[in-house]
């Protein structure tokens, strides 16, 4: 129950899904947590909820997309608790577009919340974590930033995604001298809000669930239980590595 006694973490995205799930799973082990989102209501109420069970947690609203919310909300924690150990680059969106019908403006809005709100993110904890000594910037990809699905038309999200695997491996190494590691996670099918049109056509189900090995679609506690490995201590030698997390999908 105390894989993160201390630590200060920082979810964007965190209001609900897979961010709300790493949340309550990091608030459980220790961790003062910080929900990060747009969604100001669920946030709260993740919150509360965590402070409801024990833990501690707050609420902040942040665009991902926006240098000075960055600034301000991560200023915000170091005044608050006195530093920042975990980030989790959380945050995202999708759009299933094809390329051809896909506007510039879908692709720029894709871009800036998946990508850019990754590296925002980055830029403003880095200052932070290295004054704490160090600390784990976990950031969520998909495994459509390894490879992308056969009869799946989502080019935006899928580059976006890339984009997180790549500037993963380039902040590991660049930060790797000031203790501060950064790994990315690669869920699979998992199911969250942004599962629920595809769960609404039967045939489309069955074969997407045919095609994992493991027959299941994942949920969000399969991932919350890798990202909170990954923030723990108990993977401090770890750093510049990717994680699927997708019932063998991508091992075919």
């Amino acid at each position: 129950m105390n894989r993160l006694a201390g630590k200060i973490s920082l979810i964007s995205g965190g209001a609900r899904g897979q961010g709300a799930a790493e949340a309550e799973l990091f608030a459980r082990e220790g961790a003062i947590v910080v929900i990060a989102d747009i969604l100001d209501n669920e946030g709260e109420r993740v919150a509360s909820d965590i402070n409801g069970a024990g833990g501690e947690a707050t609420y902040i609203h942040l665009d991902v997309t926006q240098e000075l919310a960055w600034a301000t909300s991560v200023r915000e924690v170091v005044d608050r608790y006195g530093g920042l150990n975990v980030l989790v680059n959380n945050a995202g969106i999708n759009n299933s577009s094809s390329i051809e019908a896909l506007t510039v403006s879908e692709w720029n809005r894709v871009m800036d919340v998946n990508l850019k709100g990754v590296f925002l993110g980055t830029k403003f904890a880095i200052p932070a974590m290295r004054r704490s000594g160090g600390g784990s910037i976990v950031n969520i990809s998909s495994t459509a930033g390894m490879v992308a699905n056969p009869g799946v038309t989502m080019s935006a999200y899928v580059a976006s995604k890339g984009g997180v695997r790549l500037i993963t491996k380039a902040t590991a190494i660049e930060l790797a001298g000031d203790n501060i590691r950064c790994n990315s996670v690669h869920p699979g099918i998992i199911q969250t809000e942004m599962l629920q049109e595809m769960m609404a056509n039967d045939e489309l189900v069955a074969k997407r669930l045919g095609s994992i090995p493991l027959g299941r679609f994942g949920t969000v506690r399969d991932v919350a239980l890798l990202v909170l490995f990954l923030a723990s201590d108990e993977s401090n030698y770890i750093t510049g590595s990717e994680f699927t997390v997708d019932g063998g999908l991508t091992a075919q």
